[in-house]
């Protein structure tokens, strides 16, 4: 649970404060210092507006608890934080190529009007909305226990990356390619999406709301438990421990959705969804090479067009 709330954190803080310090960053050069005020007090605005999503989230999630009905509020939280984080990943790497000019152009627009209030709100819903998918992700990761993911290391962990980060990006001593950057760490969302939506299948199958044509392909617990439940009771059964401890498996699972003994849904998913994955990447591949092509052509006939005339 740490290593991904540290994954989610850093990728959603490190988004946050990468606009905000192209914002701030560009005020200056333009020397507009004076406004840089407002994109902090929006930012700030937002941590506190998140902040209270959680609490809020935190008392509805008890409130379907006191009810019996957290396992189907798990199970949604899970299938949608899986969907988001996929889109996320896609969005990021479609918008991260053109993120600081389309920001720029925003402020431009705000300074010419002189446009205080636009400034504020813009940067609070931009870290708002990292905030909230935050909150969300943690609910997911955490079967509701948002504060369990507030108080560990990893969501330390993760601000103070994203934070130094951010800091030598802006600085210039750290140069990467945001696109190249965001594409290393999507690889590791996408893997935490595709456990979670495993995770959400199995739940289902606990609860007999989905039934298994086949409960158990294989069955690894010898090599690698998921618990160390599992490790104790195969010590207990078969008088020979598993090869790799229970710790292990639990950290995969985790991470990975990783299961000793999975059903043939919880392998249809995992695999389906890494072949869907790869289509809409290729998909998109082969569309950015269209557009490529397509505009040195038209360059090409722009310069023969003013030739002619």
């Amino acid at each position: 649970m740490e290593v991904q709330a540290l994954l989610i954190t850093f990728r959603e803080a490190l988004e946050a404060l990468l606009i905000v310090g192209i914002i701030t960053s560009y005020l200056k050069r333009v020397n507009h210092r004076e406004y840089t005020k407002y994109v902090w007090l929006g930012a700030a605005l937002a941590v506190a507006a998140s902040v209270g999503v959680a609490i809020l989230f935190q008392v509805v999630f008890t409130g379907f608890a006191a009810m019996g009905s957290e396992i189907y509020l798990k199970i949604g939280i899970m299938i949608v934080s899986a969907l988001l984080l996929t889109q996320m990943v896609f969005w990021m790497a479609e918008h991260s190529r053109d993120m600081k000019k389309s920001v720029e152009g925003k402020m431009d627009q705000f300074i010419t009007a002189g446009n205080v209030a636009g400034m504020v709100i813009h940067s609070f819903l931009v870290v708002l909305r990292e905030g909230v998918e935050t909150v969300f992700f943690f609910a997911a990761i955490t079967h509701g226990n948002i504060g369990a993911a507030i108080q560990g290391w990893g969501a330390a962990t993760g601000l103070a990356i994203a934070s130094l980060v951010s800091y030598f990006f802006f600085k210039g001593t750290m140069r990467i390619p945001l696109k190249t950057f965001f594409k290393v760490t999507g690889v590791f969302i996408v893997l935490i999406a595709a456990g979670l939506l495993v995770q959400a299948i199995s739940m289902m199958q606990d609860i007999n709301l989905i039934g298994s044509v086949m409960p158990h392909v294989y069955d690894l617990t010898w090599l690698l438990p998921e618990h160390p439940i599992d490790y104790e009771h195969y010590l207990r059964d078969h008088g020979v421990a598993p090869i790799f401890s229970g710790e292990v498996g639990v950290f995969l699972k985790a991470l990975f959705g990783y299961s000793s003994m999975p059903s043939l849904e919880e392998m249809i998913t995992y695999i389906g969804y890494f072949v869907v994955i790869y289509l809409l990447v290729t998909s998109r591949q082969g569309q950015q090479n269209s557009k490529d092509n397509e505009q040195p052509s038209t360059a090409v006939g722009r310069e023969k067009t003013k030739r002619i005339m």
